[in-house]
């Protein structure tokens, strides 16, 4: 391992996730593990600009592996988007004598470590933090099994009275872009559609797959609408249609909103972390640079940044079989 690091930086930026403590945790440990130091940089990139910086050892992480959210916070920087803003962040890191940094986020957080990393030639590792599972190079991002999990457990309660009363749930879950959340937990709960951005189902055949149901004996229905689904304008809309036009029909909506970024961690969510934190930090320690670490065939690798931020994952098209044929 090369011995020219002797600092490294982490931070966490974009939006939150379940896992990101697990990581930072791993990444702080690591280093000590190899006899190296690391720094924490509270609030993303802003913090960096402004050296928002705290030295860490093996004892500052303790009882966070269990905690949702970020220790470290986060925050969006338009400063950092300017020559100047890097500058300063750059001024910052060399100041305190940090050699490299772990980046946790997503495809945002990504971009701006390329252009930082280009234009000042620092080490820097991505680990993928995000609900939505949106980033190319990793089967798994962290905090999207615990997203499932919070989801499906939502829906439950839902369900319940919804069965109740004989009503008709529009649930909208996140996934501006893909809708992994919404086909993963509207098959894992059950329901009857599932609307997602990647499919357009279309006005007329959910009203048939209702009518279906209701002739089925079904007397209440779950249809889980990603929040990118392009169907309606939004999920209001939706149970406007509906009750037009299928008025036997009791719609209630239900927008799960930020409670899906919430919560502890599942251990699938934390053993992922782990991983990724000290692969990050090997990585560096290697010579490696401009690269995410991810979850594929359940091995640890490295998918350049470029290519992690710019690709697309692809929807699966057997779970869209399996929910059709689930809800006959």
């Amino acid at each position: 391992m090369s011995t020219n690091i002797t600092k490294i930086g982490v931070f966490t930026s974009g939006g939150d996730s379940p896992g990101m403590n697990a990581a930072i945790r791993a990444v702080v440990r690591t280093c000590a593990y190899h006899n190296k130091q690391c720094v924490a940089i509270h609030r993303g990139y802003q913090g960096m600009i402004e050296g928002d910086f705290e030295e860490m050892n093996a004892r500052s992480v303790k009882a966070i592996i269990n905690r949702g959210g970020t220790i470290l916070r986060s925050a969006r920087s338009l400063e950092f988007k300017t020559p100047e803003g890097r500058a300063k962040a750059y001024n910052n890191l060399k100041e305190n004598e940090i050699d490299a940094l772990v980046a946790i986020g997503g495809d945002g957080t990504f971009t701006g470590a390329m252009i930082f990393s280009e234009e000042y030639d620092i080490p820097i590792i991505g680990i993928p933090g995000t609900i939505d599972n949106d980033i190319k190079g990793t089967t798994y991002t962290l905090g999207y099994d615990t997203a499932l999990n919070t989801v499906v457990d939502a829906i439950d309660k839902i369900r319940d009275t919804a069965s109740s009363h004989d009503r008709l749930f529009f649930i909208e879950v996140m996934g501006r872009d893909v809708g992994h959340i919404a086909l993963n937990t509207g098959i894992g709960a059950g329901a009857e559609e599932i609307l997602i951005p990647e499919e357009n189902l279309g006005l007329d055949r959910l009203l048939e797959s209702l009518e279906k149901s209701r002739r089925s004996g079904k007397t209440s229905s779950i249809v889980i609408v990603a929040e990118g689904d392009n169907i309606g304008k939004n999920v209001f809309e939706l149970k406007d249609y509906v009750n037009e036009h299928l008025p036997f029909y009791d719609v209630r909506v239900s927008v799960l909103g930020h409670m899906q970024r919430g919560g502890s961690p599942t251990c699938f969510d934390r053993v992922l972390a782990s991983r990724m934190g000290v692969k990050a930090v090997e990585s560096i320690l290697d010579g490696k640079s401009g690269f995410m670490v991810g979850l594929l065939q359940d091995k640890m690798c490295l998918t350049p940044l470029e290519q992690a931020v710019k690709g697309h994952t692809e929807i699966d098209r057997e779970l869209l079989r399996v929910s059709d044929i689930m809800s006959v």
